[in-house]
């Protein structure tokens, strides 16, 4: 019980401070493209489109699976740590919840792996993919803890039915609540500017390790407009959400 007790303390402490992935990610991204040759394998040409391309499809396809899950989801479901603990009145068991029990986090790891293979390390791949299962695993249990509690054998069933993070692609319910791009617009305007500053974070620091400096032109039509439009994509959209009642639906998170 004890062992039990401390999984789940340390799972909600992880849970609490998830925001704090990419930073780790920059700081370990760092000294890995510094010991990542320039190009990994083939033709220099070829390898870097192979990874660009493969990187880019995967962060997409992670922010589709969190775009899907958010736009479908009514509020008060699906349990959500707070500062005050967890709070779940409904049980989520439709749409993407019917066919992977955390879609959440399974859009995350695809976001930011596509950014790990930007980086072009197969080693480094892999390690944030063991990372990654480790560190959610630890959060799924405190949360899995909670909402058994909270729903007893409706979630013990639907657990049992359902996999953690590898889709049953043929057990899919459709769901009831309709797509909203306004809970898409509201809660995942900071993950698509995270994506775009993180990807130019590997770029910035691909470019110094490998030139030992940074060039006027790359800076002024390249990293520069980018940053700006993800930061200013993140303040209208945060304005927006906190200023207006634009984005506002009652049924929702």
């Amino acid at each position: 019980m004890a062992l039990a007790h401390s999984l789940e303390k340390s799972g909600n402490i992880l849970f609490r401070y998830r925001g704090q992935i990419p930073l780790i990610l920059f700081a370990m991204a760092i000294p890995v493209i510094y010991l990542t040759p320039k190009l990994a394998l083939g033709d220099q040409t070829q390898a870097h489109g192979i990874f660009t391309y493969a990187a880019l499809f995967l962060t997409s396809f992670g922010f589709i699976i969190r775009a899907i899950t958010v736009g479908t989801s009514n509020k008060l479901t699906s349990g959500r740590n707070t500062k005050a603990g967890q709070v779940a009145n409904e049980l989520n068991t439709k749409g993407l919840y019917s066919v992977v029990r955390n879609p959440l986090y399974l859009g995350n790891y695809f976001m930011w792996i596509g950014v790990v293979v930007y980086i072009e390390n197969e080693w480094f791949i892999g390690f944030v993919s063991l990372l990654f299962f480790v560190y959610y695993a630890l959060i799924i249990y405190a949360e899995e803890c909670f909402l058994t509690r909270k729903f007893g054998s409706e979630y013990s069933k639907w657990k049992a039915s359902v996999p953690s993070l590898f889709p049953a692609i043929w057990k899919y319910k459709k769901s009831d609540v309709p797509f909203s791009y306004k809970s898409v617009l509201r809660r995942e305007y900071g993950a698509v500017s995270a994506s775009i500053i993180s990807f130019l974070f590997v770029d910035l620091v691909r470019e110094i390790v490998h030139t030992k400096s940074i060039s006027y032109n790359s800076i002024v039509t390249y990293f520069l407009p980018l940053t700006l439009f993800a930061l200013a994509f993140s303040f209208v959209l945060r304005s927006i959400k906190h200023h207006t009642k634009w984005l506002s639906e009652a049924d929702r998170w």
